[in-house]
């Protein structure tokens, strides 16, 4: 082994990369990345329109990419946008699931009881999560039992492996993620090829769209359960999109060869982490 062999396991221009949410910031993160990494990238989202952000980005290249409109709850927009990936590319070697999300209505609050949520509001969580990663999957890894390999990432949470106080409908989604994850693993090597890998991250507290009301108060500042977090993360801090990528390109390249089923934290220490 060299260094040229290692650099080559990390050199995805012969690869097409579909990214379910790929306009999203952890999403469009891995999609600007992969496509400086040479893949041909394939962006699902419900937004056809990239932002500018990622725009200017990917439009740098080397590698390539194209937008096609999906929702991840609509098996036939699933298949269609993977007809429009084969024509234009010819095949699909991995999948990341990163289409997720949460409900206000779905988290418990001084005003919203547990015994009160919704079952709307829930049932939007359950699916949109682990629904949302379940389709996919089934389209594009049935491409990936054609052709003997493949390696689809799921995203799981931290609130999969302790479960945070509040969200409860997006805790109970994001443990079935993990879960399916591992049975998804199972099932793709024993019935299709052991070439087919099925992994999942699990980061810890990014700032986004979702959680930054949560996390941060208007001036910046940290919200209490900000600070809580915060105080249970011995590295101090709230992570950064791009701190996901160097586990996303392992567990996306040759260097994972011999992993699969595995659900990876990127958390700064926070599941590791007793609070004493």
């Amino acid at each position: 082994m060299n260094l040229q062999e290692v650099t080559q396991w990390y050199d995805f221009s012969d690869k097409t990369i579909v990214i379910t949410g790929g306009t999203g910031v952890l999403g469009g993160e891995m999609a600007c990345a992969l496509v400086g990494c040479g893949a041909k990238v394939a962006v699902l989202d419900r937004n056809p329109n990239l932002p500018e952000e990622l725009k200017k980005p990917m439009d740098a290249g080397p590698g390539k990419y194209l937008v096609a409109y999906a929702d991840v709850l609509e098996r036939a927009l699933l298949e269609s946008a993977a007809e429009k990936i084969l024509s234009e590319y010819g095949r699909a070697d991995i999948l990341i699931n990163c289409a997720g999300g949460n409900h206000p209505d779905a988290n418990t609050s001084p005003d919203n009881s547990f015994f009160d949520l919704p079952p709307d509001a829930l049932k939007f969580v359950f699916e949109l999560n682990l629904l949302g990663t379940i389709l996919p999957s089934q389209v594009f890894g049935k491409q990936m039992a054609d052709q003997g390999e493949g390696v689809i990432l799921n995203m799981s949470s931290m609130t999969a492996f302790k479960p945070l106080t509040r969200v409860v409908g997006y805790a109970a989604a994001k443990a079935g993620v993990s879960n399916f994850t591992q049975w998804l693993a199972v099932h793709m090597a024993q019935n299709f090829d052991p070439q087919i890998r099925v992994n999942a991250l699990a980061p810890g507290f990014f700032i986004g769209k979702q959680n930054r009301g949560l996390l941060l108060n208007e001036d910046g500042s940290l919200t209490p359960r900000g600070q809580t977090i915060i105080d249970h993360t011995p590295m101090g801090r709230f992570g950064k999109p791009e701190e996901l990528l160097g586990t996303v390109l392992w567990l996306l390249s040759p260097a994972s060869s011999f992993v699969t089923g595995i659900v990876v934290p990127v958390d700064g220490g926070f599941s590791a982490f007793s609070g004493v």
